[in-house]
């Protein structure tokens, strides 16, 4: 199953339409890092990760992984775990994974720069949760209701473009 960013404000999956939300500067063929752009692209998906304290176990095909207090995300251009999930007891620049706020309770990993990784091309690229719609970091943010419809639709081969 492909799913296809039309307009800058729609995921198209199958017979499906979900308004989204992407990056604030829009969407770019040569992202960096913090430039606020979504990248362009055909990405595959990676883990749905959840936070098991606030939402259920989603029912998905994809590869799930519990959100845990010490999760983070390096976006810390100069370490070797960069735009990989590490652990928040290293003192390293990262998004952190367990938040206040509901954005992260279900979010699914974008596959942008993570096989041989290039530093500063851009990290931490999600499809998340949003009740706002308004522009993210570089993500694509999605209501809740319109999330748990998109992982029953899609599986471990599907593939995300961006264009």
């Amino acid at each position: 199953m492909l799913i296809q960013l039309k307009n800058k404000d729609k995921l198209i999956v199958g017979d499906f339409k979900i308004k989204c939300s992407i990056g604030k500067n829009g969407l770019k063929r040569h992202k960096i890092e913090s430039d606020y752009s979504t990248p362009k692209g055909i990405f595959s998906l990676g883990t749905l990760y959840f936070r098991k304290d606030r939402v259920e176990k989603p029912v998905t095909s994809l590869k799930t992984k519990i959100i845990k207090s010490n999760m983070g995300w390096c976006n810390d251009i100069n370490h070797k775990s960069y735009n990989k999930e590490i652990n928040l007891k290293k003192k390293i620049r990262c998004e952190k994974l367990y938040r206040n706020d509901y954005k992260y309770d279900y979010l699914i990993v974008i596959n942008y720069n993570m096989e041989k990784n290039k530093s500063n091309k851009g990290s931490a690229i999600f499809i998340h949760l949003t009740k706002n719609y308004k522009p993210t970091a570089g993500c694509i943010a999605i209501q809740k209701k319109d999330f748990l419809i998109l992982i029953k639709l899609i599986n471990k081969k599907s593939k995300i473009k961006i264009n």
